[in-house]
């Protein structure tokens, strides 16, 4: 069996990262590819339902949906097509209506001109290693169409499905004239975030509303909060939400301009399940990114919190294993046992925003019982070979430094290096209770790893 090596990567073919395929549309998402892509994901995944397909505002969105369903058809699958919503809600009609897998095609979080395929099973999970394997594999095969062809729907009502099961979330609930701000990014939250903060009630102001998939997290959404607390001031409202570019990642803005991102989101919904009885073994469970002061925090009330690799799969797994019911990324990727531990940037802006009414709190009093984060530094590193990108440990200048680091910062910091599943980059943290120790070391560590491993 062939296995797509790096030396196929110059040939254009993609492989899976840690959130599926993603890269520059026009040059790596080809509609040929896509084609085979479709095809071999409707061979790869068993099942007799329909196959769902959701997508972000990108201009590159509707040619790869179109491309994916060609793919399917030839494969003999159903197709139902969502069009514009948040990539939990693929997960959720997956599971509602018993299909047999979905698509959602996004880049996340990425610039406009990127786009990727996340493609799920029929359980709402994403597919397995050997299942990507399979696709992966078909990029070198032709397409032999089965007959009979499947056929395509248009079922764009689906969406309020998804979202009553988030209202529903909020049991009861309501946010009556509470005034909230939601900045959409242009992107998928664009489908029905103010509708919902609409129907339970708050006064909303939005902002980067519409659907422009030239603008999709252009200095705006979860990775750039400075829009969303300029307009949480200039409102004087009591809380914002920040999406990214599918929605299903969530950072949050008190009325102070404060940060809630996905650390503090974690302890103070988990400090709710907890105080409740409703979190089993008091189990948090994070990634290596998560902030050492969390881990602190929580297990000095007896908490337990697992960590994973970076990467929601990664989260959910151990999750599963350990019956936890609330995990995510540092990031805003929340999971919980809500949805299915389906990361949804929506419902955790729902539920904190409805758990802290109910405490009879302004998001700024709950923040205040939150945890006090070691400073961190994240720098990314570019790197211009990828086969150079994963041998970072073997790199003996880089090493001798992270050695240095350690023993200079000792039990008050640390340090995390790895390759980004998703950018041709490696991800440089530093993290210290002094926060010129977290500066100067992640810099020295940065320029190391720019310098020796993009050598010629």
């Amino acid at each position: 069996m062939h296995r797509i090596g790096c030396s196929d990567l110059s040939k254009g073919y993609p492989r899976f990262g840690t959130d599926g395929i993603r890269g520059k549309a026009i040059s790596l998402l080809k509609p040929d590819l896509l084609i085979k892509i479709g095809y071999f994901s409707g061979l790869a995944i068993a099942g007799d339902g329909p196959f769902i397909i959701g997508q972000d505002s990108r201009q590159s969105s509707c040619m790869i949906t179109a491309a994916l369903t060609a793919g399917l058809n030839a494969a003999g699958r159903e197709v139902w097509v969502i069009g514009l919503c948040p990539t939990p809600a693929i997960a959720h009609i997956i599971r509602r209506f018993g299909a047999a897998g979905g698509l959602m095609v996004s880049a996340s979080h990425n610039p406009p001109e990127d786009n990727g395929i996340k493609i799920f099973n029929k359980t709402g999970n994403k597919i397995t290693p050997s299942e990507q394997e399979f696709i992966e594999q078909g990029f070198l095969k032709e397409i032999n169409p089965l007959e009979p062809l499947g056929q395509t729907h248009y079922r764009y009502e689906l969406i309020r499905d998804y979202e009553k099961s988030l209202l529903e979330s909020a049991k009861g609930q309501e946010l009556k004239n509470i005034p909230i701000v939601l900045d959409l990014c242009w992107g998928s939250a664009t489908s029905c975030g103010e509708r919902l903060f609409r129907e339970l009630g708050a006064d909303v102001k939005v902002i980067h509303g519409n659907p422009d998939g030239t603008k999709i997290n252009v200095k705006c959404g979860s990775t750039n909060l400075e829009p969303l607390k300029e307009a949480v001031l200039a409102n004087t409202a009591q809380m914002g939400f920040a999406f990214d570019g599918d929605a299903d990642r969530m950072i949050a803005i008190d009325e102070k301009g404060r940060v809630i991102d996905g650390d503090h989101v974690l302890f103070l919904w988990g400090t709710y399940l907890k105080n409740k009885n409703e979190l089993p073994g008091k189990r948090l469970v994070a990634t290596s990114m998560s902030n050492l002061g969390l881990e602190k925090a929580w297990q000095s009330d007896g908490g337990i919190l697992e960590r994973t690799p970076v990467g929601d799969r990664f989260v959910q797994a151990a999750m599963l294993e350990t019956n936890a019911k609330l995990g995510g990324e540092q990031s805003g990727h929340i999971l919980s046992s809500i949805n299915g531990l389906c990361g949804d940037g929506l419902l955790t802006a729902i539920q904190m925003s409805t758990i802290c009414h109910s405490l009879n709190l302004h998001l700024f009093e709950w923040l205040n019982q939150s945890f006090k984060p070691y400073p961190q530094k994240l720098i990314n590193v570019p790197i211009s070979n990828s086969d150079t990108k994963t041998c970072w440990k073997e790199s003996e200048p880089l090493q001798t430094a992270v050695n240095k680091a350690k023993d200079a910062m000792g039990e008050h910091g640390r340090i995390l290096i790895r390759e980004s599943g998703t950018e041709e980059c490696l991800r440089v943290m530093v993290e210290s209770k002094d926060p010129k120790m977290a500066d100067s070391w992640s810099s020295h560590l940065a320029k190391v790893a720019l310098t020796n491993l993009n050598a010629a």
